[in-house]
Order: C-alpha cells, then sequence, then structure tokens
C-alpha cells in the first residue's frame, strides 16, 4: 500500500512538480495552501484544479502576525520571516496530517535554490521546527537528504524521487514540459511581505494600530496612506475600485466632496476633532477642479 499525505502547494512551479513526482512515486496526494491577507491562494486554487487534486486551505493570518511581532529567526530582505514562516505552515499541515491518518506532508522545496532559506542548514531548522522529523519530504531534493519514514517503509519508491539542487532551473523546466506542466507563474513568488512599499505601510500599521485588526491589514492592499499630526490615518482611495473598496470597507468614517469626481478617505478611526477638516484638505488636493468651495458628506460605517 502506497503512503497518503499532503503537500504544501503555493502554486508556483517546484510545488506542482512535487506533487507530480510524489504520483509518480507511488504515493496519494492531497494538497494544502495557507490565506492571509499577506499572500493569496488563487494560484494554488488554480494549480490544484489543474493538477486534479484535493486542497485544504488553512487560515494562517494569527499565525503570521505572531511571527511578524516576533519571528524567532529574524527576517529577510524585507519584513519576511522566511524560514519561521515555512516550519510553522509545515508544522499547521503536520497537524492536519495527524488528523487525518496520512504518512508525510511534503514540500517543493529545493536545496540550495534560495541561499537563506533553502541551504542545507535552514532546510534542517525547518525540519525540526517544524516537529516532523522523518516525516517531511523534499521530493525534488529527496535523493540529496536522510531517507524518510515512508521511504525506509517501502511506500514511496525513493529511486523515482529526485536530486536537484541550486539556482538554476533547467530540471524544473524540463520536468515540466514532461508532465504537461503549462502557464506556471514566474518563481518570484507573490508574498506581499518581501515587498518594500508594502511593509513601509505594514510596519507603520503595527507601530500605531497594531495587528490585531484584520480589517486593516486586508486594507493594506488599497490605496494611499497618510498619517496625521494627531496620529490618525486616512486611506486615500486611487481609483474608482479603492474608492467602492473604503466605502465597503464595513468599518471607519468615509469623507468625500460632493457632486465632484474625486478620491475617497476612509478614517479607520478618528482621534482628533481636527482629524476630519485635515481629510478634507487631502480630499481636496487629490481632487481635479476644485475651488476651494466644495462640501463635503462625511459618514460612519456600522
Amino acid at each position: 500500500m502506497g503512503a497518503k499525505g499532503l503537500s504544501l502547494l503555493s502554486g508556483g512551479l517546484d510545488s506542482r512538480l512535487a506533487i507530480r513526482v510524489l504520483q509518480r512515486a507511488g504515493a496519494d496526494v492531497e494538497a494544502v495552501c495557507f490565506a492571509t491577507p499577506f499572500f493569496s491562494c488563487l494560484a494554488a486554487r488554480k494549480a490544484a484544479a489543474a493538477l486534479g487534486v484535493e486542497l485544504h486551505v488553512i487560515d494562517f493570518t494569527d499565525d503570521e502576525v505572531s511571527l511578524l511581532e516576533n519571528p524567532p529567526h529574524g527576517f529577510g530582505g524585507a519584513m519576511n520571516p522566511c524560514i519561521d514562516c515555512h516550519a510553522l505552515m509545515i508544522k499547521r499541515a503536520g497537524e492536519l496530517m495527524v488528523r487525518l491518518g496520512y504518512d508525510f506532508v511534503a514540500t517543493g522545496e529545493v536545496q540550495g535554490q534560495r541561499p537563506m532559506s533553502q541551504n542545507k542548514q535552514a532546510l534542517g531548522v525547518v525540519e525540526k521546527c517544524s516537529g516532523l522529523k522523518g516525516r517531511l519530504l523534499r521530493p525534488l531534493s529527496a535523493k540529496l537528504l536522510e531517507p524518510t519514514i515512508p521511504e525506509q517503509e517501502g511506500k514511496i519508491d525513493r529511486e523515482r524521487l529526485l536530486d536537484i539542487s541550486g539556482r538554476c532551473r533547467e530540471r524544473q523546466i524540463a520536468l515540466a514540459a514532461e508532465f504537461g506542466i503549462v502557464d506556471y507563474p514566474s518563481p518570484a513568488g507573490g508574498c506581499k511581505l518581501t515587498e518594500a512599499g508594502y511593509c513601509r505601510k505594514l510596519k507603520d500599521l503595527m507601530d500605531h494600530e497594531g495587528l490585531a485588526d484584520r480589517r486593516l491589514l486586508e486594507l493594506l492592499l488599497v490605496g494611499r496612506r497618510f498619517r496625521l499630526p494627531g496620529g490618525t490615518s486616512v486611506i486615500l482611495g486611487r481609483d474608482c475600485d479603492e474608492n467602492a473598496a473604503l466605502r465597503q470597507a464595513g468599518f471607519g468614517t468615509v469623507v468625500e466632496i460632493r457632486d465632484l469626481p474625486g478620491p475617497t478617505a476612509l478614517l479607520p478611526t478618528v482621534c482628533a476633532a481636527s482629524d476630519l477638516e485635515d481629510a478634507q484638505g487631502i480630499v481636496r488636493a487629490w481632487s481635479r477642479g476644485g475651488t476651494g468651495r466644495e462640501k463635503y458628506k462625511e459618514y460612519q460605517i456600522c
């Protein structure tokens, strides 16, 4: 009887290849992805449908926030706690593995592909922190690593696993053609925590409102940000879609100019009496055709 396991699926090429390699080695595989405001599950959903595998979606927001506030192994180039994030994802997948009675958790990691987070030492740290020693399988680099328990038990054919290493992706591209995998994203990934502009907004939120309110985290992808002298945050829409998103946020105070095209402003909270007047000035400055005598509409969203 073959092994049954869960494979982390981001939607990128390596995570797709990991599933196909495991299937070729005799394993029954389901996929796992993680949902947060910092990265989307859309690519994983699309990939799971293309691969024909069941997808388990785990809400990872609280876990990610805890790592942003205290990353045991620090950040990468921005506010990306990659080693700790990956280890905790694998731990959560391992908990699901135990509940389902499966044999292993797999990832699409390639030894040496990322100098900081996928070197041999980092892979060992991730395995140790995840608590899945012997049950964590990296099928693309498995022959360079110690055999896992399912391999030792003969449930997975180790000879059908791979020994890919380094940053060159020629073997992955060739495998993609072999397996008929097309339309895959670049390996840059989609994590907003690696983007400097996004992280500036995130750090400002951490320093003022904190990260406890998920609604504020979700709004980090929307609008320009202004911090008023009293500490109030103003989020200003940049187009019609963002204006609509701010009106539909479900909380805070909206400021708009009556009868004149222009941006919508959302104040999640109002800290001082002058905040609304200051917000009006920001809306006016980013509007076109204003005369300085505009009338404003302000309303709270409950």
